[in-house]
C-alpha cells in the first residue's frame, strides 16, 4: 500500500513558465528581473530621444535668431546671396530632414524590439486574470475589505468597525486602473458581486486624477462596467445615474443611450428590480465553504479544539537508538485525526538545498480529474518531482522520518517527492490525499493507495498558508522548519473522511510544499498504526 504524504515548504529561484506567473510566487519574484531589464531599455530610449530633442530644439533656436535677428534687418539682407541660399536650402531640405526624420521611430523601435526580446518572460492574459482571482480570493477567504485593500491595508470588520488582521513589512497602494482591471475580470465572469466592489473604487480613484497614458482602462470604462454590474444585482436607481454621468462625458454613446431608457421604465414599472445590497454568490462545488474559510481566518485560534487536556506535547525518541541522544519535540494537534507537529525537524542548510534541487522543475500542479489529471482553479500552485538521487539531503529525510515514524520510507516502494510551491492567493481546497476512487490516478501507480502525510515547513509566511482540517475542525499555521503528520487510513485500509484538509490561501509571503507518496509491505503499516494508536 502507498504509505507516505511528505510536504515540504521554502524558497527558490525558477524559469518562467508561459502563462502561469500567478501559481508560483518564484515566478513573479523572478519577473522583477525582467522588469529591471525593461526599465533599461526604457532609459536608453528615453536618453536617445533627449538628445534628439535637443537636436530639434537646437534647429529652433538657429532658425528663431534668424528671424528675430537676420530678417528683421534692412531688406539688403536678402541682397546678399549667401543668406538667400541658406534660405532656400534650409526650406527645402533641412526643414524637410526635421519634419520627416526616422530617428524617433527607430528609437521607438529599438525600444519594441528590447521589449519583444523578453515577451516570452513576461506575464500573460491568464497571468493578470490568475492574479485578480488570486485577490477577490483573498477578499473573500480573510473576510477583507476592498476599500482597505486598495490603500495597502489588510483590514476586516470587527465589531463595526475596520480593524488590521496583518500589518504587511512592505504595503503599495492601488491605482484606478489596478481596481479596474480587477473588476473587470469579475465582470467578464459574470461575478457582479466582486466587480461592484473593485469598480466602486476604480471610479472613485478615476474620479480623482488625470488619466495617464499607461492605464488600460479609463473613468468611462469605469462607470460603464460599474452600471450594468449594479444593473445585474438589482441596483437598477443606481444604474441609471451612473449611465447618466457617462453620457455627460460621452453624450452620443448609443449603448448607454438605450440603457438609460431601459432603467428608467424599470423604475417606474410595476415591478422594478429590487436591490437588498450585494450578496456573496454560494458555492455549488464547496459545500464546507464556511467551516473551510473559518478555519483559515483564526489560523489555529480554536479554543474548543486545542484546550483538550488529552493533547500534549513531549520529546519523543519512538524507541529508535538514534533519537535517545537528540530527541524530537513533539506536539499532538488532534487525536481524530490523529495529527502531530515535530518541532525543528529540518535544518536551515537542508531545508535550501531542498529548495535548490526543486527549482528547475516546477510547473502547473494537478489534481485528478477522473482517470486523469488536470490543473484546477481550486489548487493555484507549481510542482517539481525529485528522485532520491538528486540530492543526499533526501535521503537523510527519508532515514528521519524512517526513525520518527517507524515506516519504511524507501524507493522503489514510493513515488517521488513533489515540491510546491503556491502563487497569488496560493491555496488548495479541501481535499482528501488519499484516493476515495477506485479509478483515481494513484492507482495507476501501482503502489496502493496513500496511508499517510508528512508535511514539512521549509520557511514561514507573514500570514495566511494554514492548514485547516474541515472536520476535525481546527487548524494549523505554517511553523517554520516543523513537519506535520497524520495517517489518511484507517487500520482496514478504508480512508479516514475527518482527514479532509485544505492548504488555506496564502495572505502574506511564499508558500512551498512538496506530497511523497510511499508504498511499504502490510504487516510493517499494522505495526507502525499499533505504535502511533497506543499513543492516541
Amino acid at each position: 500500500m502507498n504509505l507516505l504524504t511528505r510536504v515540504l515548504f521554502g524558497c527558490a529561484v525558477l524559469t518562467l513558465s508561459a502563462g502561469e506567473m500567478y501559481t508560483s510566487l518564484l515566478n513573479v519574484r523572478q519577473a522583477i528581473s525582467v522588469e529591471r531589464k525593461l526599465i533599461d531599455d526604457l532609459r536608453t530610449y528615453i536618453d536617445h530621444e533627449f538628445e534628439r530633442l535637443q537636436d530639434i530644439r537646437r534647429f529652433y533656436a538657429k532658425v528663431s535668431d534668424l528671424h528675430t535677428g537676420l530678417y528683421k534687418g534692412p531688406a539688403a539682407a536678402m541682397g546678399n546671396p549667401l543668406v538667400a541660399f541658406t534660405l532656400i536650402k534650409r526650406l527645402h531640405s533641412e526643414w524637410l530632414n526635421v519634419i520627416y526624420s526616422s530617428e524617433a521611430s527607430e528609437n521607438a523601435q529599438a525600444l519594441r524590439s528590447s521589449y519583444e526580446e523578453e515577451e516570452a518572460e513576461l506575464p500573460k492574459l491568464e497571468d493578470l486574470q490568475g492574479a485578480a482571482k488570486g485577490l477577490m480570493r483573498l477578499q473573500d477567504v480573510y473576510g477583507l475589505q476592498v476599500k482597505s485593500l486598495v490603500r495597502g491595508r489588510f483590514q476586516r470588520v470587527t465589531d463595526g468597525k475596520p480593524a488590521d488582521i496583518c500589518v504587511p513589512t512592505i504595503s503599495v497602494p492601488l491605482s484606478g486602473d489596478d481596481c479596474f482591471l480587477v473588476g473587470k475580470v469579475a465582470y467578464e465572469q459574470k461575478d457582479y458581486y466582486h466587480s461592484v466592489q473593485w469598480l466602486e473604487e476604480s471610479v472613485r480613484l478615476f474620479r480623482g486624477v488625470e488619466w495617464s497614458p499607461e492605464n488600460e482602462g479609463t473613468l468611462e470604462d469605469a462607470l460603464d462596467h460599474l452600471a450594468f454590474s449594479h444593473f445585474k444585482t438589482g441596483n437598477v436607481s443606481y444604474a441609471l445615474s451612473l449611465s447618466q454621468e457617462l453620457l455627460h462625458h460621452d453624450p452620443k454613446n448609443w449603448r448607454v443611450l438605450q440603457n438609460v431608457e431601459k432603467y428608467e421604465k424599470l423604475l417606474v414599472s410595476e415591478s422594478p428590480h429590487s436591490s437588498n445590497g450585494l450578496i456573496r454568490p454560494s458555492s455549488n462545488h464547496l459545500r464546507t465553504r464556511d467551516t473551510y474559510e473559518n478555519l483559515c481566518r483564526t489560523q489555529g485560534s480554536q479554543p474548543m479544539h486545542f484546550e483538550n487536556p488529552r493533547l500534549f506535547c513531549d520529546d519523543f525518541t519512538n524507541g529508535d537508538p538514534g533519537l535517545l541522544l537528540k530527541p524530537v519535540r513533539r506536539e499532538v494537534l488532534s487525536l481524530q485525526p490523529y495529527v502531530v507537529l515535530y518541532h525543528d525537524f529540518i535544518t536551515r542548510s537542508e531545508a535550501e538545498d531542498i529548495k535548490q534541487v526543486a527549482q528547475p522543475g516546477l510547473r502547473r500542479s494537478v489534481v485528478a480529474a477522473g482517470e486523469k489529471q488536470a490543473t484546477a482553479e481550486y489548487r493555484i500552485s507549481k510542482s517539481a518531482w525529485l528522485k532520491n538521487s538528486a540530492h543526499s539531503t533526501i535521503g537523510k529525510l527519508d532515514h528521519r522520518i524512517s526513525m520518527i515514524t517507524g515506516l519504511n520510507v524507501q524507493h522503489p516502494y514510493s513515488e517521488y517527492l513533489q515540491v510546491v510551491n503556491y502563487g497569488i492567493g496560493g491555496h488548495y481546497e479541501p481535499h482528501f490525499d488519499h484516493a476515495t476512487s477506485p479509478s483515481s490516478p494513484v492507482y495507476k501507480l501501482k503502489t496502493g493507495n496513500r496511508v499517510a502525510t508528512f508535511m514539512i515547513y521549509l520557511s514561514s509566511v507573514e500570514a495566511g498558508g494554514s492548514t485547516a482540517f474541515i472536520y476535525a475542525n481546527f487548524s494549523a499555521p505554517v511553523v517554520e522548519r516543523a513537519a506535520i503528520f497524520w495517517w489518511n487510513l484507517h487500520r482496514n485500509g478504508e480512508g479516514d473522511v475527518d482527514t479532509l484538509h485544505a492548504g488555506c490561501p496564502v495572505l502574506i509571503g511564499d508558500k512551498w510544499e512538496s506530497l511523497l507518496y510511499r508504498s511499504e509491505q502490510l504487516g510493517h503499516i499494522c505495526a507502525a498504526l499499533c505504535i502511533w494508536r497506543c499513543y492516541c
